[in-house]
């Protein structure tokens, strides 16, 4: 299917008065506010009141959807291509109309919707669909990406090889898991700060992008490989990062 048409959906419009809208810092305990009432909703297939949505035209791409998720042979670990029709056609990659009061190259993650938006100049943003895991669910707010990294080694947390002890051969004195395909950061990562404190929440390739737009068991925001590299080679220094 070719992106040479125009389309028309539902898009968030955030307000635009201050950045005093958003949360000031990351919240566990926002989360335990709304979490159940959010996930109650999504699986309802409806949005939070306090998101106003207006229909929204999708600028085409000017080339093949097929493309964009063709394999990448060139990279460090060659990418296969994506299963398209395991991915919903609602969370390609997209460029769409967003008005928002954020800069250019500002993150935002809407997980009522489970969207990564962009924020690009002249009330554009290139949107993702994403996946979430828990933790996903927990954050909010606005930090920055610190920092990223290209095929990142992946260390599962403490309290996660509690739960399987298979994983302590990738704990952190261990050196964690390798690079590669089979990796749950995938192919690219983006590592979330608060101040200089590693929030150890993370933006994520993942290798089963068959979960793109789900709820899952574990992990953060996790993308289409082909996505999270296209978004890593578009943002810029260390931007910031707000999350819904």
């Amino acid at each position: 299917m070719s992106h040479e048409k125009t389309l028309t959906e539902s898009a968030p419009i955030f307000k635009t008065s201050s950045i005093g809208d958003y949360p000031s810092s990351l919240s566990r305990r926002a989360f335990m506010h709304s979490a159940l009432a959010t996930s109650a909703l999504a699986i309802a297939g409806c949005s939070t009141a306090t998101r106003p949505r207006k229909a929204a035209t999708v600028v085409p791409l000017r080339r093949e959807i097929g493309a964009m998720y063709a394999a990448l042979p060139n990279e460090k670990f060659p990418v296969p291509a994506a299963d398209l029709s395991r991915i919903p056609e609602r969370f390609y990659r997209r460029r769409v109309d967003f008005s928002s009061a954020e800069e250019p190259g500002t993150i935002i993650v809407d997980t009522s919707s489970f969207y990564l938006y962009l924020i690009e100049p002249q009330q554009k943003a290139m949107r993702y669909g994403v996946g979430l895991g828990k933790a996903g669910f927990e954050w909010s707010g606005r930090a920055r990406v610190a920092w990223k990294q290209e095929w990142p080694k992946w260390t599962p947390p403490a309290e996660m090889i509690a739960r399987e002890p298979e994983l302590e051969k990738y704990s952190a004195k261990n050196g964690g898991m390798p690079p590669g395909l089979d990796n749950p950061l995938g192919s690219r990562a983006l590592y979330i700060f608060e101040g200089n404190v590693d929030t150890l929440y993370r933006i994520h390739g993942s290798p089963e992008y068959w979960t793109i737009g789900k709820a899952v068991s574990s992990g953060c925001v996790r993308m289409v490989n082909q996505d999270v590299i296209d978004l890593y080679d578009r943002i810029k220094g260390s931007p910031q990062i707000v999350v819904l």
